[in-house]
């Protein structure tokens, strides 16, 4: 595979940029709303959108990037017969962030509270605030979100289990959710449909914390003889499954997953709401677990990739598209549906469980040439697969156009016809042109953000000066922090080995003063 390089442009767009790159678009004949789903103006319906966001899954993770252990099959399918980007990014390297600017097009160092929660945080996105359902909605779209939230529920103090938890999804946007609440390796082990725990007995009530034991549950730490997937490092909380979580947990046994079934369950739920909405524009997001940890595939998956029990999480996750664009076909809606196929952050090997993944990686390389992962400021940790397909609409190949997950509002809202007002959606830009392919132009510059921030611009990036560790001590990720600054030319160099900070001093500091500006000022004066 030829290594990904940035386009040439070193400035942001500007309205006046997009607004004339949207006018060549239309100029082609290759409009948004080409094919059976045409202008809305006229009378037809929009495309459906259906966005698959893997979690954990790297740059090098699937066949189309490189994998040669692991079969992907249907994301490779999708990749032939779309659009491939080699230089889109999540705008975090971690889950709660890079999700955060996804659904509300804010980069989520602006905002408090946007690290990495636990399982009873409080929803984190004000409702009512523009987001990408809620704009959708405002054009008309049915919206639905399948699988992993960890954005937070309920007000302060966090979500009531046992009663009706609001705010969430369905203030947020979103017509209906069926979610895990946070990550499968935290408490509460439970799914939430709309406003309430699935399953619950009443005279079974849920109670969580993440300070102290609660019931007499066992622990993954005082009976590892229960376990059958061992911690190693924390995760030895509650036991749910024969897998001890994070934090504590009683109660709700009837309402609690099966991990091996949660791929089944979340495409089941997801394929319900495409048939559902098949008469109408509608808008899925559907957030699969694979491949973060606990990886405990359902059995049929097991032993069917060339790299141990991460690799059969990931051949589980390829499984799930496949389900999700059969039902599609099935339903005459292939040629009607965006769909995009990304990931949250880059990969990690061991987050926590001793589950054989580092020992039966079998020279598989999840980040593909990137140096880093999951946590990391280097490009491991942020640049994400991102495919996009819509037969007749959506040119076919590679691009190398910059993209951000966070720039996913402002291009659906031009592709709805819904303008944006004032603050919403600050950080977002429109490059629907890039998305269908008409054109490598998209964003010239993109904040990236682990334990520190990057910048980068074209094809140069500037890592700012941060005291922390070098490596994540239990994932053994290189983190890219270093107490100098750090220059790379990521044409020459995808895997960041060359610091040229010391030859190119000015270079450096002018894209670090950069950096400031946009920290600092509002969002949209920083373009």
């Amino acid at each position: 595979m030829p290594e990904p390089h940035p386009p040439p442009a070193a400035r942001t767009l500007t309205r006046r940029d997009i607004v004339r790159a949207a006018a060549g678009v239309a100029a082609s004949g290759l409009s948004a709303w080409e094919g059976p789903a045409m202008n809305a103006s006229a009378g037809l319906r929009r495309p459906n959108i259906v966005l698959i966001v893997a979690d954990d899954l790297g740059f090098g993770d699937v066949g189309c990037y490189g994998a040669s252990l692991i079969p992907t099959p249907n994301v490779d399918r999708l990749a032939s017969r779309g659009l491939r980007f080699v230089n889109a990014h999540a705008a975090a390297a971690m889950c709660t962030p890079s999700r955060f600017a996804m659904l509300t097009g804010m980069y989520p160092w602006r905002k408090k509270g946007t690290g990495i929660l636990p399982g009873d945080a409080a929803l984190i996105i004000e409702p009512g605030s523009a987001t990408l359902p809620s704009v959708l909605k405002r054009a008309g779209y049915r919206t639905g979100v399948v699988g992993k939230w960890h954005l937070g529920l309920g007000g302060p103090g966090g979500p009531d289990w046992n009663g009706e938890i609001k705010p969430g999804p369905l203030e947020v946007g979103f017509d209906y959710c069926f979610l895990m609440p946070a990550t499968c390796d935290r408490v509460p082990c439970v799914y939430v449909e709309n406003r309430r725990v699935a399953g619950l007995d009443p005279a079974d009530p849920i109670r969580v914390s993440y300070t102290d034991p609660i019931g007499d549950e066992p622990t993954g730490k005082a009976r590892p003889d229960l376990l059958k997937v061992r911690p190693s490092h924390g995760h030895d909380q509650t036991i749910i499954n024969g897998i001890s979580r994070i934090g504590y947990m009683s109660g709700g046994k009837a309402a609690r997953w099966v991990d091996e079934d949660m791929a089944d369950t979340f495409t089941r739920k997801g394929v319900a709401f495409i048939e559902q909405h098949a008469g109408e524009p509608f808008f899925l997001y559907f957030a699969t677990h694979d491949p973060h940890v606990p990886r405990v595939p359902h059995p049929r998956f097991r032993g069917k990739s060339g790299c141990g029990v991460r690799g059969d999480a990931i051949v589980q996750f390829d499984w799930c598209v496949g389900e999700l664009t059969a039902a599609l076909e099935h339903k005459g809606l292939i040629e009607d549906t965006i769909v995009i196929v990304t990931s949250d952050n880059g990969p990690v090997v061991d987050d926590g469980y001793d589950d054989g993944a580092v020992r039966d990686r079998n020279g598989h390389r999840p980040a593909g040439p990137l140096r880093g992962g999951k946590y990391s400021i280097f490009e491991g940790g942020t640049r994400v697969p991102f495919i996009v397909s819509r037969p007749g609409a959506v040119r076919t190949g590679e691009t190398d156009a910059l993209l951000c997950l966070m720039d996913l509002p402002a291009s659906f809202a031009a592709l709805a016809g819904v303008k944006l007002d004032a603050g919403e959606c600050p950080d977002s830009l429109n490059v629907l042109p890039a998305l269908l392919g008409q054109t490598k132009q998209a964003r010239g510059e993109l904040v990236e953000q682990a334990g520190s921030l990057a910048i980068l611009q074209g094809a140069r990036k500037a890592i700012e000066p941060s005291s922390g560790a070098a490596y994540a001590p239990l994932t053994d990720t290189e983190l890219g922090n270093a107490p100098e600054p750090q220059l790379y030319d990521l044409d020459d160099d995808i895997g960041e080995r060359r610091n040229l900070a010391q030859e190119h001093h000015e270079e450096v500091q002018t894209m670090l003063r950069r950096l400031a500006a946009i920290r600092s000022r509002p969002p949209k004066q920083s373009e």
